[in-house]
């Protein structure tokens, strides 16, 4: 097996040792490739370009600028719009980047909020050195707010271990429960309410209480006597109809107002019609024939009960003789 790591070099068989090598320049440029590491507006056509927009760049190293030995590089490259040449750099120190010369930075808060906690942090620290009582006083409220948070987390962990002890249907039926007692609490208000408006209504202005009188039913003697008084008056009714359609002086006077308004309203239309003969509607003569046959059928049930009575007073007559 060969070795993992050469330690010979290669020398080509035209090498010559005697020829110089070419040196390339401290501030050669080189073509790369890369994305916008930041949002920014181009200040000649104010064109914006998002942060991650690819760009085909050129990258040299600042020179006379490092932090702690390191490079700084600086790129180049052009707004799509106008061509215009914008340049940024790197910063090792914050570990970005910073906008040098054809574009502006767009506003970035959380940017903002970060170098703001860094001056502060700054400027605590410069305290403390100048000021032992500022650190002692900084240390004590940096340990309150460490056990306020250690108890927050002890609490936090408590409710979560209750919590995982109980059982989700007593949960369930707990909830089951304080419901219907909200139902019934509503249904008893709604009653309550039900009941003062009966007092308001069936109550009268001293406070006494108002009582509906009961209907007591017919009996059946009660209904056969009601029926039995509706059908007399009913056969005594139909009786005087009768006798006074069959009256001749009603006759004449119901023929002749019937006459009267016929004339009247042939004398308005201009109509002549030949007298006729006094005849009783067809109706009145149904009703007054219909009154009449009932009288004869009453007046043939008295008949048939005199003729009874009459063949049982001959035969008890009869019976009579024949024993003397």
């Amino acid at each position: 097996m060969s070795e993992r790591k050469v330690l010979n070099k290669y020398f080509p068989p035209d090498f010559d040792p005697a020829i110089p090598r070419r040196k390339q320049a401290k501030d050669a440029q080189h073509k790369v490739r890369l994305m916008t590491p930041y949002a920014m507006r181009c200040e000649t056509c104010g064109e914006y370009i998002y942060k991650g927009k690819k760009f085909n760049a050129r990258k040299e190293t600042v020179e006379g600028e490092t932090y702690y030995s390191i490079k700084i590089f600086r790129f180049y490259i052009k707004c799509p719009r106008c061509s215009a040449e914008i340049t940024f750099k790197t910063d090792p120190q914050s570990t970005d980047y910073i906008a040098e010369h054809g574009a502006s930075r767009n506003f970035e808060p959380w940017r903002e909020e970060k170098l703001a906690g860094e001056e502060s942090k700054l400027q605590k620290e410069l305290e403390e050195e100048n000021n032992p009582m500022k650190a002692l006083e900084n240390r004590t409220i940096d340990s309150k707010r460490e056990m306020d948070i250690l108890d927050a987390l002890d609490e936090i962990r408590t409710r979560n271990a209750r919590n995982e002890r109980i059982d989700s249907d007593v949960i369930l039926d707990k909830l089951v429960e304080s419901d219907q007692i909200n139902e019934d609490i509503i249904q008893e208000g709604e009653e309550r309410e039900d009941e003062l408006l009966a007092k308001a209504i069936f109550h009268n202005t001293d406070g006494d209480m108002i009582k509906r009188i009961k209907e007591e039913q017919p009996t059946i003697h009660q209904l056969l006597s009601e029926v039995s008084t509706s059908i007399s008056t009913s056969t005594s009714s139909s009786a005087s109809l009768s006798s006074l359609f069959n009256s001749p002086t009603n006759k004449n006077k119901i023929n002749s107002g019937e006459t009267k308004k016929r004339n009247y309203y042939n004398a308005e239309l201009g109509i002549i019609k030949k007298k006729k003969l006094d005849i009783i509607p067809k109706s009145k003569s149904k009703l007054s024939k219909s009154i009449v046959s009932d009288n004869n059928n009453d007046n043939n049930s008295n008949n048939s009960l005199s003729q009874l009575l009459g063949s049982y007073d001959s035969s008890s007559s009869l019976s009579g003789d024949e024993e003397e």
